[in-house]
């Protein structure tokens, strides 16, 4: 494993610091402006459009594909990752300002690998281009959706169309009023055996029948995007909106969630980088018991953790995507699960401290470390809980001693 980045990864880092330095940093306080003025948590800000513009003009734009298109030549997961990480640094406005936001990315993805011509021509290129925003539809409230085989949203034939009835839960995306289509997941044969029962379906989000019912907060703050509960009522979609063939609904899921799983992670590193400037800035400029709070020996304490703890976590992140790369997902299957616990709960101590070095100042909304934190908690049950993927982990290290 070579640990340098391509000339080419290399060249985008140093394009994307420059946009994060003169662009996105700058934004972040019209960005809390424009939505609090606007009076709607869900509001797409006026931002965003000049920010979108200059990632284009720059070759910042849907970076996250693998695939050659005619706005990237495609990205290895090796190169991608330390772009991902910069990201993090500023996850409400950098991912969506070069269309690298999720759930986009994992939903360009599927429509990339599985979806037909006509789906790609009718919801693939919008997505690509920016026009619109969409969601993805697994989770339930009334299930441990941990487990996606417990899924009981119903997808029935009926002659050409299918017919969809369930409850959706923490439906990221769908609060944004540019969401125009969701892949909802559901269960096309409930007879079959447990890993075919699902299937994956276009819905359009103006569809009679849909329902977003309330906008989820996550530990009291409501984000842009929104996590949406929505209900499902005989709402009918043509049966060409299928994805694959039925019964395909796990398999596609487990090929979106691999990368998927690698840009929350390198977004959570940058999250803790930028958790560990604040505080050693924090503590630099503080005095406390007659000195400054950096001679302390209990705050460099939390700083060395902190570095160590990042470079350790991007290690392992790294190794991941370099295995994606060149042996796939399943061979990477391992240190993906891996790096989905390591990575989160890495942030959340780095954070914390950051928090705790800023005193009163760190739980109140004059630095952006509550809500870093309070977004990344939720990552330790995203994409599944980490008590899953360490199952997942002991399994494969048993394996070899039955």
């Amino acid at each position: 494993m070579d640990f340098a980045y391509s000339p080419k990864a290399e060249a985008l880092r140093a394009e994307l610091l420059d946009f994060m330095e003169s662009h996105i940093y700058p934004a972040e306080p019209i960005y809390h402006e424009q939505i609090a003025a606007s009076g709607d948590p869900h509001h797409v800000p006026e931002v965003f459009t000049p920010l979108k513009a200059e990632a284009r003009e720059r070759g910042l734009w849907n970076l996250f594909l693998p695939h050659a298109t005619k706005w990237t030549d495609g990205l290895s997961n090796s190169d991608y990752a330390p772009l991902a990480e910069i990201t993090g640094r500023s996850s409400h406005l950098a991912p969506q300002a070069l269309n690298c936001s999720a759930p986009d990315t994992g939903n360009m993805e599927v429509l990339t690998m599985f979806g037909t011509p006509e789906q790609q021509e009718q919801w693939l290129y919008p997505l690509l281009e920016g026009e619109i925003r969409s969601a993805f539809a697994m989770t339930e409230p009334a299930v441990a959706s941990s487990d996606a085989t417990n899924i009981e949203c119903r997808i029935e034939r009926d002659g050409d169309d299918y017919v969809i009835n369930g409850r959706k839960w923490w439906i990221s995306g769908a609060a944004d009023p540019r969401c125009a289509i969701y892949i909802l997941m559901g269960k096309t044969d409930p007879d079959a055996p447990r890993h075919r029962q699902q299937s994956m379906i276009l819905v359009p989000s103006d569809a009679p029948g849909v329902e977003v019912v309330r906008a989820l907060p996550v530990f009291g703050y409501q984000d842009q995007e929104g996590h949406c509960e929505i209900s499902f009522t005989d709402v009918r979609v043509p049966a060409a909106n299928l994805i694959g063939e039925e019964g395909d609904g796990f398999a596609i899921a487990q090929a979106r969630l691999g990368p998927g799983r690698i840009h929350h992670c390198m977004r959570c590193i940058g999250a803790a980088e930028r958790a560990l400037e604040l505080m050693c800035h924090r503590v630099t400029n503080r005095v406390a018991f007659g000195r400054p709070l950096a001679e302390q020996g209990v705050i460099r304490e939390w700083i060395a953790e902190s570095r160590m703890e990042i470079e350790q976590a991007r290690l392992l992140t790294l190794k991941a995507a370099w295995l994606m790369d060149t042996v796939g997902n399943k061979g990477a299957a391992t240190e993906i699960s891996s790096i989905k616990v390591v990575v989160p709960n890495m942030a959340l101590r780095v954070i914390d401290r950051s928090i705790q070095a800023h005193g009163g100042g760190g739980v109140s909304d004059d630095f952006p470390l509550a809500a870093m934190y309070a977004g990344i908690r939720t990552l330790r049950l995203a994409d599944g809980p980490d008590e899953v993927h360490r199952r997942q982990v002991a399994k494969r290290e048993l394996a070899g001693y039955a």
